[in-house]
């Protein structure tokens, strides 16, 4: 399963990321770009090589690469995000494809999509409507990905879909019902123990920040990757939102 894990490094205008459901608190840009590298580091010690997109220092959300493209097989779909001000992250990563040999489509006016509420599952996608996602978007991703079921999902009170629910290698879903409509969820004891990057059949990288939810799905027989990611924490970042991953 392994393969290429597409990331982007943080600037010293991190702090000014969009900040939407939460209160604003000071972000250190120099131990921000420690954490995305000890987050690059376990990706690799997983088997997941990292390659980064072109620097965008004056873009503070350019770091969460995961919302300007959703890859499915060798065709990556390049988004067009909700906010304004986040489409100019989008050409740098569709350069990076592009040269990684992936196919790229686009996300049209007056579509929105965010790759942040975009979860794979197995012949399912499922897309939360969103303020950053609409219908026209979910409409255009499903003709780009025929081969695919894509669901879409009502949520509330999150940035983005992948905010409310992941799911771990077994399909299972691990979220939180008070935020999104999908039936049969596993609820994790921490928020941020909705998180989870699938890094094989059996091991998932989460943040430090759910320890207690770590071991749970320890006892369920996986493997777990914790990384510290608090300062993308303050900016409603999780394990999700900062790469890309491209199976070999």
């Amino acid at each position: 399963m392994p393969g290429i894990a597409l990331l982007r490094k943080p600037g010293p205008h991190v702090s000014g990321g969009i900040v939407t459901h939460i209160e604003r608190e000071p972000v250190d840009p120099v131990r921000a770009l420690a954490q995305h590298d000890a987050y690059a580091a376990a990706l690799a010690e997983s088997g997941w090589r990292p390659v980064y997109a072109s620097a965008a220092d004056e873009l503070p959300d350019a770091p969460f690469v995961e919302d300007a493209a959703v890859v499915s097989g060798r065709l990556a779909v390049l988004t067009r995000p909700g906010a304004p001000e986040r489409r100019p992250e989008v050409e740098s990563v569709a350069a990076a494809v592009r040269e990684l040999g992936l196919t790229a489509v686009r996300i049209a006016a007056p579509g929105t999509l965010d790759g942040g509420d975009v979860l794979q599952v197995g012949p399912t996608v499922y897309v939360g409507r969103s303020a950053r996602t609409n219908d026209a978007g979910i409409r255009q991703l499903a003709s780009l990905l025929p081969e695919r079921r894509v669901v879409p999902v009502n949520m509330s009170g999150v940035l983005h879909l992948k905010s409310a629910v992941t799911a771990l290698p077994d399909g299972t879903l691990i979220g939180d019902p008070r935020r999104v409509e999908l039936p049969g969820l596993l609820v994790p004891p921490e928020e941020s123990g909705s998180h989870v990057v699938v890094l094989g059949d059996d091991r998932v990288l989460m943040a430090a920040s759910a320890p207690e939810t770590a071991a749970l799905l320890e006892k369920r027989g996986f493997i777990t990757i914790k990384t510290d990611i608090s300062e993308f924490e303050k900016l409603e970042g999780c394990v999700t939102c900062l790469s890309v991953l491209i199976p070999d």
